[in-house]
């Protein structure tokens, strides 16, 4: 998969079939109009192309209006995002910066300038509720009157249901928020996971005798956020099961920063006190163990933390059963 940011690069396909939308998640709908788009362009011939912005644009849109508050909690961050669609089979993602010129831009200069100039679109593939435009006047029936003028084919997607439950990113962000990370498996077809690069950070959990590995979340508000049973991957063969913190820690600092810190339960002597800096991992989180807390020193944190790693114990163990049996029972 080639990804570009913007328009004007070099090796950029000169016609493709395209859906457009900000894909946080990537759940089971966005998996779905993923797999017709990548049918229809291999029906006719192009690369499969997705449009997608960053940031947000409801984050761009809370920041402007000086309520940063209604800005989305993200599911994924964009080395998240993009793996996923890679995982998909698209050939192509144009990532555009979502800023004031993007959005102030009509849907008639959307569709010839973005679309027809930017990307040669000949077949476009949207969701039941896409807006686009300024103040989000265009819709499905606009750009499929202008197809036949600028030489390209438009459909449209339903929505995509599980157990009789649309699925869409706002569904996912409840299930998260509501720690039913069964529900949000559900709804992901995946378990949920972030992944990214391992920092250094203030090394306290050394000094309370828990090591951490530090992931940044590159957003200010993660659609998850808790203490969780969780298993890291990239560090082994074999995935290490832990305990980790998804927030901002509110007993040491509550600087605002999201960080992903991951206690793995039993560390390999062959990777040192140093050999999982810089490497690229993934978390699972698997159970949510309780929410993110204040407490009263950092004595009362170590007694809390050696709770959530008995916690994390016993709930990766049943976890490990479950998935033994159901392993038993396909067979």
């Amino acid at each position: 998969m080639r990804v570009f940011s913007g328009f004007h690069h070099p090796g950029i396909a000169d016609a493709c079939a395209l859906t457009i939308g900000n894909f946080d998640g990537v759940h089971r709908g966005h998996q779905a109009m993923l797999a017709l788009l990548r049918n229809e362009a291999q029906h006719r011939g192009l690369p499969s192309c997705v449009m997608t912005f960053e940031p947000h644009p409801r984050d761009y849109f809370a920041r402007a209006a000086g309520k940063p508050e209604l800005a989305p909690a993200r599911i994924a961050t964009l080395r998240d995002k993009l793996s996923e669609l890679e995982r998909c089979g698209v050939d192509q993602v144009v990532v555009l910066r979502f800023d004031h010129a993007l959005a102030s831009l009509s849907p008639e200069a959307f569709i010839v300038d973005m679309l027809v100039r930017g990307l040669g679109a000949r077949y476009i593939l949207v969701g039941d509720d896409f807006r686009f435009g300024a103040k989000r006047v265009g819709d499905y029936a606009m750009l499929d009157a202008a197809g036949p003028a600028q030489g390209f084919d438009v459909a449209r997607m339903k929505s995509y249901e599980v157990h009789g439950l649309r699925v869409s990113s706002s569904a996912v962000r409840q299930a998260l928020a509501d720690g039913d990370m069964a529900q949000a498996e559900s709804l992901l077809g995946r378990t949920y996971s972030i992944s990214g690069h391992v920092v250094h950070g203030r090394k306290l959990g050394r000094e309370l005798g828990f090591r951490t590995l530090n992931l940044r979340f590159a957003h200010a508000k993660s659609a998850a956020m808790g203490i969780y049973a969780v298993r890291t991957h990239g560090l082994g063969e074999q995935p290490l099961d832990g305990v980790a913190s998804l927030g901002v820690r509110p007993t040491v600092e509550d600087a605002g920063r999201v960080l992903l810190e991951v206690h793995c339960l039993d560390w390999p002597a062959r990777l040192g006190a140093e050999g999982a800096y810089g490497k690229l991992v993934r978390v699972e989180l698997l159970h949510k163990l309780r929410d993110e807390a204040r407490f009263d020193g950092l004595e009362a944190l170590t007694a809390a933390i050696e709770q959530d790693v008995q916690d994390a114990r016993v709930c990766l163990a049943s976890y490990a059963a479950q998935r033994r049996q159901t392993t038993r029972d396909r067979i």
